[in-house]
Formats: structure tokens, C-alpha cells, sequence
């Protein structure tokens, strides 16, 4: 077995580990309060604008790609997991701090709305090891099977991101400030 065989299992590795306990210590701390903390009511808008610049730069990383702008694009796929780590730990800390908020609307447009909640919750827990083995094979140079799963993996990550502004749109004239 070569070096980066080798170097792709332990990645591989990490990744499945990473992925499964992303998702369980959030859903841990989704439901943790910290009691005497002020609400951090003002996250939503700043989580939601992460989103919104995730989806950009996702989409300006594969203009970059295809025009030949490897380093550019190789920055801004960085960036956009920088900024999909922020956004997580900025969710984590509001939901810690204050209490969800309830969807008001009624009929068709509660069905549109959970929805999309659903399957960008959904989507957002999929894209985690879709993410790190698409870097990984960057980083290990096997740039053909990079490519494969980026085809995969763009549209979700840009549907997650997307619809992540989408639902803070719409659930936020039902927060409570």
C-alpha cells in the first residue's frame, strides 16, 4: 500500500469520527441552557449572513476552478469551511441561550417551510463527510476523484447554505427580541 493510501484511510477515518460526533454533540447542546446568560438574540442575522457569503464564495470557488485560479479556488473552498465552522458554533451558542423559535405561519406556506428546514437539517449533517473527503482528496493531489465527488458535493453544500438563508428568512418575523 502507498503513502497516500495509507494517508487517505487515516483521513477517512477522521472523517467518519469527526462526522458522526458533529452532529451528536450538537444535538447534545441544542438542548442545554445555560441558565443567567442573556439571550444571544443577535446571532441569527449574523449566522444567516455566513450562510449567504458561504453560498457566494461557493460559487466564485468553481468559476475559479474552471477558469484555472487553482490557489484562488483552493482559498476559498478554506474559507467556505472556515465559515460553515463559524456558523455552527454561532448556532450551537443560540440555541444554548435562547429558546427556539416556533414557525407562525399557516397552511401551504408552513408545509413549504418545514420543508426546506427538513431537508436542509437533513442535507447540512450529509454535507459534513461529504466536505472533508472532498478536501481530503484535494489535499492527497487525487484530483480526478476530487472532482467526482466536488459534482456531488457542490450542490448540496450550495443547497445547504441557500436554504439556511431561506429558513432564517422566514421564521425570522416570529422571533422574539
Amino acid at each position: 500500500m502507498d503513502a497516500i493510501t495509507v494517508r487517505e484511510k487515516k483521513f477517512n477515518k477522521l472523517i467518519t469520527l469527526v462526522s458522526i460526533v458533529i452532529p451528536v454533540v450538537v444535538a447534545i447542546l441544542f438542548g442545554v441552557k445555560l441558565p443567567n446568560v442573556e439571550p444571544l438574540s443577535f446571532l441569527p442575522p449574523i449566522y444567516a449572513s455566513v450562510n449567504g457569503l458561504t453560498a457566494l464564495l461557493l460559487v466564485v470557488a468553481v468559476w475559479a476552478i474552471k477558469n484555472g485560479k487553482r490557489k484562488l479556488h483552493q482559498n476559498l473552498m478554506t474559507t467556505c469551511i472556515a465559515l460553515s465552522l463559524a456558523f455552527l458554533l454561532m448556532y450551537v451558542a443560540y440555541h444554548m441561550t435562547s429558546d427556539s423559535t416556533v414557525f407562525g405561519g399557516e397552511g401551504y406556506i408552513k408545509v413549504v417551510y418545514y420543508f426546506i428546514l427538513v431537508t436542509h437539517i437533513v442535507l447540512s449533517i450529509a454535507i459534513i463527510p461529504l466536505v472533508l473527503r472532498t478536501y481530503a482528496k484535494a489535499y492527497l493531489q487525487k484530483f480526478e476523484a476530487h472532482r467526482k465527488l466536488a459534482k456531488i458535493t457542490f450542490p448540496i453544500w450550495l443547497y445547504v447554505a441557500v436554504t439556511g438563508v431561506i429558513v432564517y428568512l422566514m421564521i425570522s418575523p416570529y422571533y422574539s427580541y
